[in-house]
C-alpha cells in the first residue's frame, strides 16, 4: 500500500472513530465547551421560583454528544434546552436538588421560604437557545417553571481564569472524558498541610470503587479525579454539637433537621472548584471521622473520609447521585411530606409502588415461582430498628450534650466510641438475622423502602441502600447502574 493509500486509510479510521464519539448533531449545535448556568431556586411547599444568576464558559463538554436527550425519566426536575428560531429540544437532563428536599419538608408546608443556588451543565451552544426547568407534579408528569433565551455572543458570559490553589490527581484515567463517566472527588476540610492525606483518601475510595460490582465490570468506563482547594480548617461544621470550621465548601452535619445528614449549601464554591476537572458526577469527601453522608441525583453526594462505615457510605450516596437510586430503607430522622405521592409509581429503579398487584417494575428479574409480595419477618426487623434508632438517637443528645456544655475531651472520646460499637454491633446482629432469612439473596418484592413502610417494596431483602455494610447491590440497583453508564459511555 502506497503513503497515499495508507494516510487515506488513516483518515478514514480517524473520521470513524470521531464519529462514535460526536454526534453530527452535536457539532451543529454545539462546541465542545460547558456553559454553566447559576439560578437561584426560592420558595417553599407551594411556591418555586427561578431567578437567572450568572452565565460562564467553561472546559471541554463531559457529557455524552450522542445522547443528548435524556429519556432515563428520572429526577424531580429536569433542564431542557431548545434551538431559540425553530422551537426543537436540543438537550434535557433530568435532576434532583436541595430546594426539592427542602420543599417536602414539615417548615416548607408551613409556608417559610428557602433560597438555593444552582446550576445547570450544558454543551455550549453556537446559536441562542431556550434554557427551561420543569418540575414533576404528583401526578408525576412534567411542568414548566421557568424559560429564559441565553445567547452564546452575550458579553455577560463569564470566562474566569481557575484558581491557582486547586490541586488536582488522577485516580483511575482510563483515556478521553467522552464516551466515559468523569467522577470528580472534591475535598472538604483538609488544610495545605493534610494534602497527602488528601490524596490517599481519594486513591483509596476509587480502587474501592472500582473493585465493587458493578463498577468493576465496566471500570474502562470511569475516570476519577481528585479536586482539592485546601481549607483552613480541618473537618467540617457540627451545628446541634456546637463545632463550626472554616473550610473550602462549606460541608456540614444536622442537614435538613437530620444529625446524620451531611451536604453543602454552597454551590459556586463547589462548581468554581470543580471546574478544574471535566465531570459528569461530583462527590464531596469531607474529612471527618464521623457517620454520615448524604446524595442527590446529579447533583454532588458526600461521605467522611474516616469512620468505620465510610467505604459503605462512599458507595450508597453515589448510587443516589449518579443512578437516582432511591433508599431502600422506611426509617429516617428527616421527615419528608410526599416525597412519593401515594398511588403513583416512582420513577426510581429500585423501589416500586407494585400498583399492578404481582408486577413490580423488575419483574424479569424474579423467577416465576416467587411469591408477590415476598413474605419475609417485617415484624421481627421493625423491632431491632425501632431499638437501634432509639438507642442512636439517646447517645447522638448525649454526644451533644457533652460537647456543647463542657465535656472532658476523654468523655467525649468514650461516648463517641460507645456509639460505634453500638453502630457495629447493631449492623452485625441484622446481618446474621437476614442470612437466616429463607428468603435471603432472592430477588422478589419485599415490603417497606423508599421512607415507606407499606406499600413500597424493593427487590431483595437486603442491599447496599437498605442497611449499613459493604454488601452487594440488589438486583434492580445493579440493572439501574448499568443502565444510567450506557448512556454516558454509549
Amino acid at each position: 500500500m502506497n503513503i497515499l493509500k495508507k494516510l487515506l486509510v488513516s483518515f478514514m479510521i480517524m473520521g470513524l472513530a470521531t464519529s462514535a464519539l460526536a454526534d453530527p448533531v452535536f457539532s451543529h449545535h454545539f462546541r465542545d465547551e460547558t456553559m454553566r448556568i447559576d439560578y437561584y431556586h426560592t420558595g417553599n411547599s407551594h411556591e418555586e421560583i427561578i431567578s437567572l444568576d450568572q452565565v460562564w464558559r467553561q472546559g471541554t463538554f463531559s457529557g455524552s454528544r450522542i445522547h443528548l436527550i435524556d429519556d432515563l425519566d428520572l429526577g424531580r426536575y429536569y433542564t431542557k434546552i431548545y434551538d431559540a428560531e425553530s422551537g426543537e429540544l436540543l438537550f434535557s437532563k433530568g435532576f434532583d436538588s436541595y430546594f426539592g428536599e427542602w420543599k417536602t419538608t414539615a417548615p416548607a408546608a408551613e409556608g417559610i421560604r428557602r433560597t438555593y443556588h444552582e446550576s445547570a451543565l450544558i454543551p455550549f451552544p453556537r446559536q441562542t437557545v431556550e434554557f427551561a426547568l420543569e418540575v414533576r407534579q404528583k401526578d408525576m408528569t412534567l411542568k414548566e417553571i421557568y424559560r429564559v433565551s441565553i445567547d452564546p455572543e452575550w458579553h455577560m458570559i463569564r470566562e474566569d481564569a481557575l484558581d491557582e490553589d486547586v490541586i488536582v490527581m488522577k485516580a483511575a484515567y482510563h483515556g478521553s472524558s467522552h464516551g466515559r463517566v468523569d467522577i470528580a472527588i472534591l475535598g472538604d476540610g483538609y488544610t495545605a498541610d493534610e494534602e497527602d492525606k488528601f490524596r490517599a483518601d481519594v486513591q483509596r475510595a476509587s480502587d474501592l470503587m472500582l473493585s465493587y460490582e458493578p463498577y468493576k465490570s465496566m471500570a474502562d468506563k470511569f475516570n476519577i479525579w481528585g479536586v482539592l482547594l485546601p481549607s483552613q480548617e480541618s473537618g467540617c461544621d457540627e451545628p446541634s454539637r456546637g463545632v463550626h470550621r472554616k473550610t473550602s465548601l462549606g460541608s456540614t452535619f444536622d442537614s435538613l433537621g437530620s444529625e446524620r445528614y451531611l451536604l453543602t449549601e454552597d454551590n459556586r464554591s463547589i462548581r468554581d472548584v470543580a471546574a478544574n476537572v471535566p465531570y459528569d458526577v461530583l462527590y464531596i469527601m469531607v474529612n471527618h471521622e464521623r457517620y454520615g453522608g448524604g446524595g442527590i441525583y446529579n447533583l454532588f453526594c458526600t461521605f467522611t473520609s474516616d469512620n468505620q462505615w465510610s467505604p459503605f457510605v462512599f458507595l450508597h450516596e453515589f448510587g443516589h447521585s449518579f443512578a437516582g437510586l432511591a433508599d431502600e430503607y422506611y426509617s429516617s430522622s428527616t421527615a419528608y411530606n410526599d416525597f412519593y405521592p401515594a398511588g403513583m409509581e416512582p420513577h426510581e429503579r429500585n423501589i416500586s409502588a407494585m400498583l399492578e398487584p404481582g408486577n413490580p417494575k423488575w419483574q424479569h428479574l424474579i423467577e416465576p415461582e416467587t411469591a408477590l409480595p415476598t413474605p419475609w419477618n417485617k415484624a421481627a426487623y421493625d423491632a431491632m430498628d425501632r431499638e437501634y434508632n432509639e438507642g442512636r438517637a439517646q447517645q447522638n443528645k448525649r454526644i451533644a450534650d457533652l460537647m456543647n456544655n463542657g465535656g472532658s475531651p476523654e468523655e467525649i472520646a468514650a461516648a463517641k466510641a460507645e456509639g460505634e460499637a453500638w453502630s457495629k454491633s447493631h449492623q452485625q446482629r441484622v446481618d446474621e438475622w437476614f442470612k437466616n432469612n429463607e428468603s435471603f439473596g432472592q430477588v422478589g418484592a419485599f415490603e417497606g423502602a423508599g421512607y415507606v413502610s407499606e406499600g413500597m417494596y424493593r427487590s431483595e431483602l437486603d442491599c447496599i441502600m437498605f442497611t449499613k455494610g459493604l454488601k452487594k447491590f440488589c438486583a434492580a440497583c445493579s440493572a439501574g447502574i448499568r443502565e444510567v453508564t450506557e448512556r454516558y459511555t454509549e
